[in-house]
């Protein structure tokens, strides 16, 4: 018994003397890393910034449309939009403090560029929905209900961080700095951030059309100070400069590839609203995005006609869609081009031929001075470059009929580029409007599976071309303007959320069809 006694005392004393820790260092996970290289969050931000291609994004674009409903849809019966994008704007914050506790100066690549993520994601967020928690948000516990900013005060900060992006990366590069790192895109080049930039400001400011009269905003001025100084707002110069992203066959495989051709090339097929009117135009982007109809095909038509090529409307009912493309009366996606391998094409983020129309349509509408024309040649002779169509000859590839993925028949078509753009419906109108309805039109036709909701957001604000509805479509077949807020705003920040409503919409009602500010 006294044996026993003694052991439990010294076991006794042993673990509390062991215990010696404070209860802050017992909280301590020692298999986690406290700190980060602001490279790694730089790399999942990039990740977050990406919108890549076949996207429901690009179906509301009227890019190409779902026949199957199990898969998809074209319904416009939008309802909650993700917050999930101040997730994202807290990991600009977490990258920014892990390059100065790294030792990085205050002014560095990653503060530049945390600036431009933050206009975009802004940008991005209040295209969707309207106005949003700006000042007051991320935060965290010191500010748990932040109050709602107004979409144009949004639109201010979003184009200040923009100028300051540019003022950051042009010291930057004065200095010789090149410590960047992580950086997907252009290989930790800030030379070419700094061209991306003033190329998504121009983006920004064109979306601000309807509010060109407002002097808070300075639209007008803003765009015409960013061409008239190149060397202190250098833009993109050519496809070479794009902002986009390179599929691998590895690991950020093209999302429509090999290992999905059977499973769904079928269930997808085009739209009326981007290839009918490619077909309109005849214009060679069609023999490579799209595959002739199998049904005008067998009834004689050539496939290099382009006769032979049919989109359906997105507002078709579902089930006739259906029917009709496993009849063969629709064209499908491109198989060559867009399944046949893992890396198909880049996903352009933010390009040279959008920047060529963006600055066509200004010049259209007066803001500044120059030749419309040449900008708006440039963005069709870039846009046709961009799939690799050359004037002269073009091997384009159609599947055969009931073949493989590899199984296809090869053709030559002629690509004339002086031809091409002599057709009255292709050849610049003036600065009038029936030119900026071309400017608009061949601007859509360039954004095809690129850019992420651009086709849809300038369509909203123009009307440019004409979206289809129907059965199809959902939403008594219209075509909605905006989401709804998330549920959880009205869980946590009801007040805020409710003060914001009021001040935007008739009655406070989050209204799918009710215009936003920034197209009113």
């Amino acid at each position: 018994m006294k044996k026993i006694l003694i052991c439990s005392l010294l076991a006794a004393t042993a673990f509390t003397t062991g215990c010696t820790k404070k209860f802050n260092e017992l909280k301590i996970d020692t298999n986690r890393p406290e700190s980060v290289p602001p490279s790694l969050v730089l790399g999942g931000v990039e990740n977050d910034f990406t919108q890549g291609a076949w996207s429901q994004a690009h179906r509301w674009n009227q890019f190409s449309n779902c026949n199957y409903n199990y898969y998809g849809n074209q319904e416009y019966n939008w309802t909650n939009v993700s917050f999930n994008p101040y997730n994202t704007l807290k990991n600009i914050q977490k990258m920014e403090e892990e390059a100065t506790k790294i030792g990085a100066a205050a002014q560095n690549p990653y503060g530049a560029l945390g600036k431009f993520f933050r206009a975009f994601f802004y940008y991005d967020l209040t295209m969707r929905v309207g106005d949003l928690p700006l000042t007051d948000a991320v935060k965290g516990l010191a500010v748990g209900t932040p109050k709602y900013n107004t979409q144009k005060e949004i639109f201010v900060q979003v184009l200040k961080w923009l100028d300051d992006t540019n003022t950051d990366l042009a010291q930057l590069i004065a200095k010789g700095d090149n410590t960047l790192a992580g950086d997907y895109y252009y290989s930790n080049d800030i030379r070419k951030w700094q061209k991306a930039v003033n190329t998504f400001k121009l983006r920004v400011l064109i979306a601000l059309s309807k509010k060109e009269a407002d002097a808070d905003l300075a639209i007008k001025q803003k765009f015409a100070a960013t061409l008239a100084d190149p060397a202190k707002y250098p833009l993109l110069t050519g496809l070479s400069d794009n902002l986009q992203y390179v599929y691998n066959s590895t690991f950020n495989k093209y999302p429509t590839n090999p290992d999905n051709f059977g499973f769904d090339a079928t269930r997808y097929n085009t739209s009326a609203t981007y290839l009918n009117n490619l077909v309109a135009l005849q214009d060679p982007r069609t023999f490579v995005t799209a595959e002739p109809a199998a049904k005008k095909v067998a009834g004689g038509i050539a496939p290099t006609s382009f006769n032979a090529f049919v989109g359906a409307s997105s507002g078709e009912d579902l089930a006739d869609m259906s029917t009709k493309a496993g009849n063969g009366e629709y064209s499908f996606i491109n198989r060559k081009r867009y399944y046949s391998t893992y890396v198909a094409e880049p996903n352009i983020q933010v390009g040279y031929a959008e920047m060529c129309f963006n600055i066509a349509e200004a010049i259209n509408r007066g803001w500044i001075t120059g030749d419309a024309e040449s900008w708006y040649k440039k963005g069709i002779n870039a846009s046709i470059a961009f799939y690799g169509i050359v004037n002269g000859n073009n091997t384009v590839y159609f599947q055969k009929p009931g073949g493989t993925l590899n199984d296809y028949n090869t053709y030559v078509i002629n690509y004339d580029e002086n031809a091409y753009y002599n057709q009255s419906t292709v050849k610049y109108a003036g600065n009038t409007a029936a030119g900026l309805n071309q400017i608009l039109l061949q601007k859509y036709l360039a954004y095809f599976q690129n850019s992420g909701w651009e086709a849809y957001y300038n369509w909203r604000r123009t009307g440019v071309p004409v979206f289809l509805t129907g059965p199809g479509t959902g939403n008594s077949q219209r075509i909605a303007k905006r989401f709804q807020y998330p549920t959880s705003e009205i869980a946590t920040n009801k007040t805020n959320l409710q003060e914001a409503l009021q001040r935007q919409f008739a009655g406070g009602v989050d209204d799918i069809n009710a215009d936003l500010w920034i197209i009113k």
